[in-house]
C-alpha cells in the first residue's frame, strides 16, 4: 500500500496513520493526506475487493472487515494505530474500534457517522431516507448493478461523485485526473462485484441474526478518541445522522466543512488536514507534523 515513509528511521518509530477509501473509491482518493499528514507513518489502502487488493468470494461484512483492518495493523508492525475513514471506510474504522478496541489509538471519520445512528435515522427521517435508499435498495438485484458500475468505461461512478461533491471542486483539474483513476479502478476484473457486496451485505444482513448481532455489539458508547467532519453541503450524509451518532461517541468532535460536499478530504484537503493534524497531535501527544 502507498505510505508516507521516510528512509531515515524505521517505520514503527512513528505512529501508525491507517486510510480507509470509500464506496467506488481506491487508496488515491487520499492523496492529500498522504502528502499533508506528514510526522507520522500514513499507509493509504485498497480495502477487500477494491484495487489492488484480493477479491474472494466472500468476507464483505463488518466482522470481516474490522478483521482485515486488525491485521493489518499487526502486519506493519505496530500494536495500535489511528483509523481514518470516509463514507464505508468510516464502517471499518467504527467496527476495528469496537470489536478490536486495543488496537485502535483513536478514529477520524468523513462523512460517516456510526452504523446504528446511520441506519436509525435513514429509516425515521423522510430525507436521510431519500438520500441513501434508492441508490443502497437499487445495487441489491444480481447482476445488473455491476453492469451499470462498469459499461460506457465506468460512467456510472463518475455521475456518483458528481451528484455528491461541490461544484467548485467538480470543476477542478484535481477532479478531472481523480474521476479518469476511480473510472479506470472500478472496471479492474470483479472490483465492481466486491464493491456492491459491501452494500448487500448492509442490507440483507438486517434480516438475518448476524446482523442483528452485529448492529448489538456496535450499541455501546465508544472510549477511543473521535473525530468527524462532514461537508455542510453533503447531500448523501446528511446532518441528523452525524448529530445521533453523539449517543456512542459523546466526547467526540464533531465539524464542518464550509462548501464542501461528500469527499471533503478531497475537496477540501488543506482545512481537513489541519483538522487531522491537530486531531493527531492531541492524541498522540506530540506534533504529527
Amino acid at each position: 500500500p502507498p505510505t508516507s515513509d521516510a528512509p531515515t528511521e524505521p517505520a514503527t518509530a512513528r505512529p501508525l496513520v491507517i486510510l480507509l477509501h470509500g464506496f467506488g473509491s481506491f487508496w488515491w482518493s487520499w492523496r492529500h493526506q498522504l502528502r499533508g499528514l506528514t510526522g507520522a507513518r500514513v499507509v493509504a489502502v485498497d480495502l477487500r475487493g477494491y484495487g489492488g487488493s484480493d477479491k474472494p468470494p466472500r468476507g464483505y461484512d463488518g466482522w470481516t472487515l474490522a478483521g482485515d483492518t486488525a491485521g493489518l495493523i499487526r502486519a506493519l508492525g505496530h500494536s495500535s494505530a489511528t483509523l481514518i475513514g470516509h463514507a464505508d471506510g468510516g464502517l471499518a474504522c467504527w467496527t476495528t474500534a469496537v470489536l478490536h478496541s486495543r488496537l485502535v489509538r483513536a478514529i477520524a471519520l468523513v462523512s460517516s457517522p456510526h452504523p446504528a445512528a446511520l441506519r436509525r435515522t435513514t429509516l425515521l427521517r423522510r430525507d436521510q431516507g431519500r438520500a441513501l435508499l434508492p441508490t443502497l435498495l437499487r445495487y441489491q438485484v444480481p447482476l445488473w448493478p455491476e453492469r451499470l458500475l462498469t459499461r460506457h468505461n465506468g460512467a456510472e461512478i463518475e455521475r456518483l461523485v458528481r451528484s455528491r461533491g461541490s461544484a467548485k471542486w467538480l470543476a477542478s483539474e484535481d477532479f478531472s485526473q481523480s474521476i479518469g483513476y476511480l473510472r479506470q479502478a472500478i472496471q479492474i476484473p470483479a472490483a465492481a462485484h466486491c464493491a456492491l457486496e459491501y452494500q448487500r451485505w448492509a442490507v440483507r444482513s438486517q434480516l438475518r441474526g448476524e446482523g442483528r448481532r452485529f448492529m448489538k455489539s456496535m450499541m455501546q458508547q465508544l472510549g477511543t478518541p473521535v473525530l468527524h467532519l462532514r461537508g455542510d453541503a453533503d447531500p448523501y450524509v446528511l446532518a441528523a445522522p452525524v448529530e445521533r451518532t453523539q449517543r456512542y461517541a459523546p466526547h467526540g468532535r464533531y465539524l464542518s466543512i464550509a462548501d464542501a460536499g461528500h469527499f471533503s478530504h478531497e475537496e477540501m484537503p488543506d482545512e481537513v488536514n489541519r483538522h487531522l493534524t491537530r486531531f493527531l497531535d492531541q492524541v498522540h501527544g506530540r506534533q504529527i507534523s
